[in-house]
């Protein structure tokens, strides 16, 4: 039976350097070519899917942690935050001075100091992914195409992402948006370097049994590949799990297997373990 094959992007197709292995565009080429769909499950939107990753050949993508779903060229699902909510979004973070950017299929748009603030929390995100030279990254290195300047009232976005000062800042603002899903990343609990504002019922699963029935597929023919904690629902629901080597330890105490880090070929020894191709 043919597989259909979900892969997050960062920490599993490319390593934290956005750097994409041969070997990675080699597996899923290959699988394809045996007759697989593959799809990248990322939190990424549209936008931040560069040339280089499509040129892999895909079948399409779920985006924004699940916000957002494309096959075969085709929009099956795209549900953003409305344009009232988004435009109060915007004005709660500029009253609590927090910067942020706002996450859309046409671009990331920064939030007016996010450039300058932002640098220390990025550094240290980088630091903790274990990228080399973190204490030099820029936010232009770390987001190459993020637009400065940009128009913040918006009628398309996917999600926000804003930097905590600490971690009460997460807690306000989940008081403050009630109805919508708030996240942090960066760090656990009181770790975290940013939020993250979505709207609820948005996750990888959730887009993965949409995709399923739009495909009359069947749950028993999935296969996910991820690195950290959200994508543990898209590993358990999907028939097998597995954890890139390079993945945080709860991630890898759950998955069906762990493979080798991203660096050392794990996608490709993962779909060479499970006959992908």
């Amino acid at each position: 039976m043919k597989k259909i094959i979900f892969i997050d992007v960062d920490g599993t197709l490319v390593d934290y350097e956005s750097r994409l292995p041969d070997s990675a565009a080699k597996a899923i080429q290959k699988s394809r070519k045996a007759g697989n769909k593959v799809y990248i499950s990322t939190g990424r939107s549209k936008a931040e899917i560069y040339p280089y990753i499509w040129d892999i050949g895909l079948d399409g993508m779920i985006g924004g942690n699940g916000s957002y779903i494309e096959s075969d060229g085709k929009v099956i699902f795209h549900k953003m935050i409305g344009e009232k909510e988004a435009r109060q979004i915007v004005d709660y973070l500029h009253s609590e001075n927090l910067e942020f950017y706002l996450e859309s299929n046409s671009g990331l748009f920064a939030s007016e100091k996010f450039e300058s603030e932002a640098v220390s929390a990025i550094q240290k995100y980088s630091k903790r992914k274990g990228k080399e030279n973190s204490e030099s990254l820029t936010v232009r290195q770390a987001f190459p195409d993020m637009i400065f300047g940009g128009e913040l009232y918006r009628n398309d976005l996917n999600k926000v992402s804003y930097l905590l000062r600490t971690f009460s800042d997460f807690t306000k603002c989940q008081e403050a948006f009630p109805s919508l899903q708030h996240g942090t990343w960066g760090g656990k609990g009181e770790e975290a370097l940013f939020g993250d504002i979505s709207l609820k019922g948005i996750s990888k699963k959730n887009a993965i049994q949409s995709l399923l029935l739009h495909l009359g597929s069947d749950q028993k023919d999935t296969i996910a590949f991820g690195d950290s904690k959200i994508d543990i629902p898209m590993l358990e629901f999907c028939n097998v799990g597995v954890a890139m080597g390079n993945g945080g330890e709860e991630i890898k105490a759950m998955a069906d297997y762990v493979t080798s880090s991203v660096e050392e070929d794990g996608l490709y020894k993962a779909f060479e373990h499970f006959a992908l191709f």
